[in-house]
């Protein structure tokens, strides 16, 4: 196991409809990230694209990217360069649909890996069923020469099992990656993850967009939650900016060893969890 602080950054960053020029600001601000000792950076929800779901349009269709595209390139060349590990997410079309993926780069420039985004919402505003298939790679968990790593994409943070099963998998920081707006519902947001932190034991780096799109105000306010639930240090305001956690994976056992949730499991009595429920 890693037995020094990882030093961590999430890009805090608002977007337009001029994908070159997001990726351009991306690769700015991870610049600083680097300057600053970051060697893992995490990029919040869509990045590389304007908040098109707030609206159902077909033309919408032509921003997904494969990951040989645009922005996933641009990513890795970064990665390589930088010699640090990356997590972007995009809006990925492959032989299969359309899906809201996070690839995880390697510092060497590789893909290691990609999560799908499991819960897909269709509210106003977040429009998702219409562009993203639901996930169909479940709960990967991805090794990085620092930590072993989970992600999951925003609406996803508000079901527990995800954060459970990358906690089973023996993820130790979960990015959580998310595009969330209305300053009243930040406290809920904050809660969901803090208690996925602390519910499982480990990291939790939350990175959210800023900026007026589509209609709303992304507020930013990403953090880090440590293993026991409390933030790193207070959140994030709402400008561009680059975010920056140190994380000791030494008080994840420390932490298990006093909360002891994981092995107080009775899993052979959680098996109503995957069954269907009974129409009303």
């Amino acid at each position: 196991m890693n037995t020094r602080a990882i030093r961590l950054a999430g890009i805090q960053m608002s977007s337009t409809p001029d994908k070159s020029k997001n990726i351009a600001k991306a690769l700015r601000l991870m610049e600083v990230a680097v300057s600053e000792g970051a060697e893992i950076i995490a990029l919040p929800q869509l990045f590389s694209t304007h908040w098109f779901p707030a609206a159902i349009n077909a033309e919408h269709l032509s921003l997904a990217e494969p990951e040989d595209g645009e922005t996933i390139t641009a990513m890795r060349s970064a990665a390589l360069t930088h010699k640090v590990s990356i997590i972007a997410p995009i809006f990925e079309k492959d032989c299969f649909g359309y899906f809201n993926t996070a690839f995880v780069i390697g510092p060497d420039g590789a893909i290691i890996g990609r999560y799908r985004k499991m819960h897909v919402p269709q509210l106003p505003s977040w429009e998702e069923r219409a562009y993203f298939k639901p996930g169909n790679m479940g709960f990967g968990v991805f090794k990085t020469p620092l930590a072993t790593i989970g992600v999951q994409l925003c609406w996803d943070v508000f079901f527990p099992e995800g954060f459970r099963a990358l906690a089973l998998k023996g993820a130790q920081i979960v990015f959580a990656l998310t595009a969330s707006a209305y300053e009243h519902s930040r406290p809920k947001w904050e809660r969901a993850i803090q208690v996925g932190a602390h519910a499982n034991g480990f990291f939790v780096f939350r990175v959210n967009r800023v900026g007026a799109d589509g209609g709303l105000e992304f507020y930013g306010g990403s953090f880090c939650a440590g293993p026991d639930g409390e933030m790193l240090d207070g959140p994030s305001g709402a400008l561009d900016g680059v975010v920056i956690a140190n994380v000791d994976l030494s008080r994840i056992v420390e932490t298990r060893n006093q909360w002891v949730f994981l092995k107080d499991r009775r899993p052979l009595e959680y098996t109503t969890l995957s069954e269907e429920p009974d129409e009303a």
